[in-house]
């Protein structure tokens, strides 16, 4: 019976990878290369989740901070739910829902990261948290379970696992967490020199990026108004 059931939790692990990687890899691509530019330029991601998802955002800011695989700068990432004595404080003054919002205020800034993991999607402290970033011009990126679900509904982006149990759910949930980092290190080793230092041709690259923004040509005129 014992084999049965560790087999039937493997099936289940297996049919979920099918369609994973097809509706994963452009997501998580695309938010790897984005937290590399703006963590590379002084943005911060801040991370939360409850319970395993807890666990999971961890592991994510420790890759960050630490390394992935090759050696490269740290970065400034942080999992909210760590800090034990703010969180705690935090819900004997102002309840439980406001455990991860008042830290979102606290060190969010405009043009930071919110990733938020949840395999429900309902988490209320998470919703909580992702409207407060959204006040502060943060970008909120949301890992859940399958949708729809709240929390899919309060992100700029989602990345909504469709699997049939939470334990499944969490485990392709670190698969996504992976392939993130592998997206961040390509994109920081073609940013970044080894000092940490972005180097000039990107620069250049961001310098024409903001002028695309403001709506200005190469010679510095304005488009806005063209068809």
């Amino acid at each position: 019976m014992t084999l049965a059931a560790d087999a039937a939790h493997c099936d289940d692990l297996m049919k979920a990878l099918e369609g994973f990687r097809e509706y994963a890899a452009p997501v998580v691509r695309r938010w790897g290369s984005s937290l590399a530019e703006r963590l590379s330029t002084g943005a911060r991601l801040l991370v939360a989740g409850n319970g395993g998802s807890a666990a999971q955002a961890q592991h994510l800011t420790a890759e960050l901070v630490g390394r992935y695989r090759e050696d490269r700068p740290p970065f400034s990432a942080l999992a909210l739910h760590a800090d034990t004595s703010s969180t705690t404080a935090i819900a004997n003054d102002y309840g439980v829902q406001e455990i991860f919002a008042r830290q979102v205020a606290a060190h969010g800034r405009t043009g930071d990261v919110l990733m938020l993991l949840s395999t429900s999607g309902a988490s209320a402290n998470l919703l909580v948290a992702a409207k407060e970033a959204h006040r502060l011009g943060m970008t909120v990126w949301v890992l859940t379970g399958p949708a729809p679900n709240p929390l899919e509904g309060s992100a700029d982006e989602s990345l909504c696992v469709d699997a049939a149990t939470t334990a499944t759910v969490q485990e392709l949930h670190l698969v996504a967490v992976h392939m993130l980092c592998e997206s961040f290190d390509r994109t920081v080793e073609r940013l970044v020199t080894p000092d940490g230092r972005r180097t000039h041709r990107d620069a250049a690259d961001r310098d024409a990026a903001d002028r695309d923004a403001e709506g200005r040509d190469a010679e510095g005129r304005d488009t806005e108004d063209r068809v």
